[in-house]
């Protein structure tokens, strides 16, 4: 298939130190198709949230992201993944493997978590390490509107801002989150 011979140029141009252009809100769109199609033809051996609708925000905050900055992620995060440069084919062959909703890469410092939420106290973890080694890095931590009305995304978003940690929360709203009383 055309994406999979693209994935492969970008992975040899990656291997020799050469980071592609940005991808296009097109080819986010069309990479989530595909993991789409797979899933409903049975491909991918476990569950997968798919994207759509947030691509130009997220090409426009991946601006200010650099490579050597962590992205923490929700499972709902291959755009997230893509777009901080973890390779296609890598990111496929975890996807087909079921690890669509726990995406871990820590060459690439980025870090998903299947539970609402489950990232925020190890983004604020990593943070504050970062601060106290001096980095010149900085933490991005996505998450959606439901866990931004957690008590876990308020105690982290208080602890960052009292200890003025390198911590950016990126809240995204899909309009789907729900809760049961």
């Amino acid at each position: 298939k055309k994406w999979r011979y693209r994935c492969a140029a970008q992975s040899i141009r990656r291997l020799h130190g050469q980071v592609p252009a940005m991808l296009t809100a097109t080819e986010l769109i069309e990479f989530e198709k595909e993991v789409a199609a797979s899933f409903e033809a049975g491909l991918i051996r476990g569950p997968c949230h798919i994207s759509g609708g947030n691509e130009s925000q997220l090409l426009e905050i991946f601006k200010d992201i650099s490579r050597e900055d962590w992205v923490f992620s929700t499972y709902r995060s291959h755009y997230h993944a893509l777009l901080h440069g973890i390779p296609e084919d890598w990111l496929w062959n975890e996807i087909l493997a079921g690890r669509s909703m726990n995406i871990q890469n820590s060459e690439h410092r980025f870090m998903t978590s299947a539970i609402v939420g489950g990232c925020l106290p190890i983004a604020v973890g990593v943070a504050a390490g970062l601060k106290r080694r001096g980095e010149d890095r900085h933490v991005w931590c996505f998450v959606g509107d439901m866990a931004a009305s957690i008590g876990a995304f308020h105690e982290a978003r208080r602890y960052t801002q009292g200890h003025a940690l390198p911590l950016t929360f990126v809240i995204e709203d899909n309009g789907l989150s729900c809760d049961t009383p």
